[in-house]
Order: structure tokens, then sequence, then C-alpha cells
């Protein structure tokens, strides 16, 4: 038993170090691959749709993007100049959507990303990043504040989605959309009831369109930022007992900066993510795993 165990464990050794002692490797293992190197995380020429980019994660997403080559489509009801600006000083092209994703229909959705297109010419990336949240207890959660929170965090990135990858499908072509979920698409929260449930319904939704589109070349991920240091979270960081008290359960000690999530979105928009689908991936800080 014990010369058998270690023959097995001796096969999946060699394995592991592409050692093969009766046969070549597998047509399409890594071996026969072409080496990896970092033109697969760069984004030049790629066209780049951000949404919620005017401060905080999503400028700096917007910024990353363009950091790593792609030029960019910014949208936001607030004002665009500035990180319009700074994707500007890169060297790269913008252009600035003033729009209430409130608003959101499949109709505009669609208008959108042809504009985009129009104004750019052709668009690989969307990142639905907009987002917004009202704390009330459930009790007490105004049905205008609900339907709010519903049509920002959760239809208006399914009718991008949706509107994106119809372009791309009778482009007979791939792209890459990349959702934002939340600690919440994990946990419960409290005093939040409608952001939770959109952020969960996120990660469910981006389950769901990454198993019917990964066929087309087309991939649907997610990133789930932890506690970051926005406007979002400025209520707990001006208590200093409460902000202690998060600083504490995060392994790392410390809030999250908007360009935390440059390198994780660069890698999800990336031919090095190519063969990622219905990933959720945290960018927390460890809080997850403590």
């Amino acid at each position: 038993m014990l010369v058998g165990s270690y023959s097995v464990l001796k096969g999946l050794f060699d394995a592991q170090r592409g050692i093969y002692s009766s046969a070549p490797p597998p047509p399409n293992s890594m071996s026969t691959r072409p080496a990896l190197t970092t033109d697969a995380f760069r984004l030049d020429g790629r066209v780049a749709v951000v949404t919620g980019a005017a401060r905080g994660l999503g400028q700096g997403l917007a910024v990353g993007l363009a950091q790593a080559g792609a030029d960019v489509a910014m949208v936001d009801v607030l004002p665009l100049a500035e990180t319009r600006r700074r994707i500007e000083e890169l060297g790269r092209r913008s252009v600035a959507m003033d729009q209430d994703l409130r608003e959101m229909t499949p109709e505009l959705a669609a208008a959108m990303i042809e504009k985009v297109v129009s104004a750019l010419g052709r668009i690989d990336i969307l990142v639905n990043n907009a987002g917004i949240l009202r704390r009330a207890p459930a009790l007490d959660v105004a049905a205008a504040d609900w339907r709010d929170v519903v049509e920002i965090n959760l239809s208006t990135p399914f009718y991008l989605s949706q509107a994106a990858a119809r372009h791309w499908v009778a482009a007979a072509r791939g792209g890459k959309i990349i959702n934002m979920a939340s600690m919440l698409s994990f946990q419960g929260g409290l005093m939040v009831p409608s952001y939770t449930a959109t952020k969960s319904a996120i990660a469910g939704l981006t389950r769901a369109l990454a198993n019917e589109w990964a066929s087309r070349g087309i991939n649907v991920n997610a990133l789930a930022p932890g506690y970051m240091a926005t406007e979002m979270t400025s209520g707990i960081r001006d208590d200093p007992a409460r902000s202690q008290a998060m600083l504490d359960r995060i392994p790392a000690g410390r809030w999250g900066t908007p360009e935390d999530l440059a390198g994780p979105v660069i890698f999800l928009a990336s031919e090095a993510a190519s063969y990622l689908h219905g990933v959720i991936l945290p960018v927390d800080g460890g809080w997850l795993v403590r």
C-alpha cells in the first residue's frame, strides 16, 4: 500500500514538474501554449465603458484602465471633468456621458453602446461600477428608495450588459464585462436591505451571464471590493471608534483605496483573464477570510 501510494504521489509530483515518463504532453496542455508575457495585460487599442466614473472607485477604475492603454467612455450624473483630465493626461481618448441611471431602459442602453462605438470606434470592455446605498431598517425602507437602488445597482448593469453582448454577438466577436459586487454579495449586512439584495443579485447575474455567454467569447466576471476609503464609508471612517473596529477586523490593517482596484480590473479586462468566467473576485484586504 505504501509503495502504491508513493507511486501515485510521485506521478502527481512529476506531472506538476512537467515530467512525463510514458507519453508526450497533451495537445492542449500549458506546455504547448505560448508563454504568458506582460503584453497579455495591456489594453492598447481597446475601448472601455465605466459607469459611475466621476469619483471614488469608478474614477480609479477608469484611470487604471487608461493607464493600461484603453480609451474610456465615462458615464455619470456628476461632473466628469476631473476623470477626463486624468485619462487624457495619459494620452488616452475619452468620452463623457451625462446620464441618470435610474432612467435606464434596454433602448437607452443600446443607444449608449452605439454612441460609444460612434465616438471611439469600438467597445471591448464594460465596467458596471455605478451603485448607490440607501440606509434604513427593513421595516422603514421607502418604496422609492428601494426602486432607486434596484434600478441603478441591478437593472442598469443587466441592460448595459445585454446591449454590449448583443453588439458583440452581431459583430461576431467577444468582449469583457466586469460587474461590481460587494462584501454584501457574501454577507447580510445591517440596515441596508436593498443594497444587500442587489449586490447578492449581481453575483448571481454574473454567474448566469457567464454560463450563457462564455461560449461566445464574452467574459463576465465581478470585483467585490472590501471596505474602501470612499464617500460611501465616510460615516464610519469619521467615527474613530467605529473606524478602529473596522480596521481591527481587516487583516491588511487599512482601508482600501480606489487604486487597489486598478490591478484587478486591468487583469479581468485583459487577455490574461480569457479563461475566467463567472468569478466574483474579492479585493478586501482579507476581510472575508478573517
